[in-house]
């Protein structure tokens, strides 16, 4: 993983880590968000952040056709986090209601209970999609 700290305001710190858009890269999005928000003194936020960036990067590596993908971990406010996925599709996410013996569909309903607030934004050449965890 390549991992950067961008520029940005001091009360809002963001950091960018470029991976392989493949399974094996579900580890290590985790380790990252846990390393940033345990960075912060937000251990309390990290298995809610693991457990997210795992069901965003999981649906990456699985509907997109993308090469590598981009996770990015901000603080937004004193004690919330953004983490976001870009990948290179342009399709944005549908939360599904799968049936009691359905296998697939539950990540976004996963992703919005874990999170105050989710979305999907269009990028010019993909999109990304994020959740905010917080206290």
């Amino acid at each position: 993983m390549i991992m950067t700290a961008t520029a940005s305001p001091p009360e809002h710190p963001e950091y960018t880590g470029t991976m392989l858009c493949q399974a094996e890269s579900l580890a290590e999005a985790r380790a990252f968000v846990r390393v940033v928000i345990s960075a912060w003194g937000l251990d309390d936020l990290c298995d809610d952040g693991a457990l997210l960036v795992s069901e965003l990067v999981a649906n990456a590596v699985r509907h997109t056709p993308s090469r590598v993908l981009r996770v990015t971990v901000t603080r937004v406010g004193g004690n919330v986090v953004r983490i976001a996925v870009v990948d290179k599709s342009r399709v944005l996410p549908v939360r599904r209601c799968p049936g009691g013996g359905d296998v697939c569909g539950r990540g976004l309903l996963i992703v919005e209970a874990l999170t105050t607030r989710w979305g999907a934004d269009l990028l010019a050449s993909g999109k990304r999609v994020w959740g905010e965890v917080a206290r």
